[in-house]
């Protein structure tokens, strides 16, 4: 069933949990996404990022996904992630996503607030929730280089109250230590800017850069108050694994076989995480 932003947020806050949101960019990882939370019976996130446009495009993507969220058996949001400008976040919303990220981060402070608050008073005539970032992680969606200190793009909690007022979003992801893509090193996290923001407001709270931390990290920043953590990248890191194992072994000769090994190794993945993430065992 579709669902928004705030509803899913607010189910796992009332559980003591965090929402899982996965980036979904073809069949097999909305399939093995929507299999695991509904085997766990919890909400779950599917989302699009806007750097997946040329791997799926958005109003090829989107419409599979709406279609898909409104007939599963758990609250399902529909989500655009990282987008990176207004005129993909109105798409966006007119597909029927029911909640938009809108990431003007790596902008100067002012033009991050003005460029949000047109989002987001664009989506809330329709409905629709809306994200932002304050911070911005070393590197962006889809990898690329680390910043040399990322100390430096951590969120400001100095900041949080002004942006919140002045933008009008309805979650925020914050940046305290963790990276996109696969880790090259263990992150450092700076819990306790996570401790800092939740004390000034009561807006769900977002981590950016899941994949890759411990079980007890996650835990962890569930404790200090997040409510939903965004995770790909080692899900379908195993997608690929189990693709390459299958050609390596020579035990199929079609691809729709590779695509099948692929989003079960997937479903094992998303659902592992899911566990976590909701305290289910």
């Amino acid at each position: 069933m579709l669902a928004s932003l705030k509803e899913v947020c607010e189910i796992a806050k009332k559980n003591h949990a965090a929402v899982g949101s996965f980036n979904t960019p073809n069949l097999e990882c909305l399939l093995a996404v929507l299999g695991a939370a509904e085997k766990l019976n919890v909400p779950v996130i599917i989302a699009h990022a806007q750097c997946h446009e040329d791997v799926s495009p958005l109003d090829k993507i989107g419409r599979v996904m709406a279609e898909l969220a409104r007939h599963a058996s758990v609250p399902v949001c529909v989500h655009l992630d990282h987008g990176e400008d207004f005129d993909y976040c109105k798409r966006a919303i007119e597909l029927g996503f029911t909640s938009v990220m809108i990431d003007y981060s790596t902008l100067p402070y002012e033009e991050n607030v003005k460029g949000t608050k047109k989002v987001a008073d664009y989506a809330h005539a329709y409905g629709v929730d809306v994200e932002a970032e304050l911070g911005a992680l070393p590197q962006r969606e889809g990898g690329g280089e680390s910043a040399a200190n990322p100390e430096e793009l951590y969120t400001k909690p100095e900041l949080v109250k002004d942006y919140i007022a002045r933008t009008g979003v309805d979650a925020l992801a914050i940046a305290f230590g963790t990276a996109h893509g696969i880790y090259k090193t263990k992150p450092v996290l700076n819990m306790d800017i996570i401790t800092q923001v939740r004390k000034l407001t009561d807006l769900p709270l977002v981590m950016h850069g899941g994949s890759g931390i411990s079980h007890e990290e996650y835990r962890e920043v569930i404790r200090r108050g997040i409510s939903k953590i965004n995770y790909y990248s080692y899900m379908a890191y195993e997608g690929y694994a189990a693709a390459k194992a299958t050609i390596e072994e020579k035990s199929a000769d079609f691809y729709h076989n590779l695509a099948l090994n692929a989003q079960k190794a997937m479903y094992e993945n998303a659902l592992q995480t899911l566990k976590v993430f909701s305290g289910k065992k």
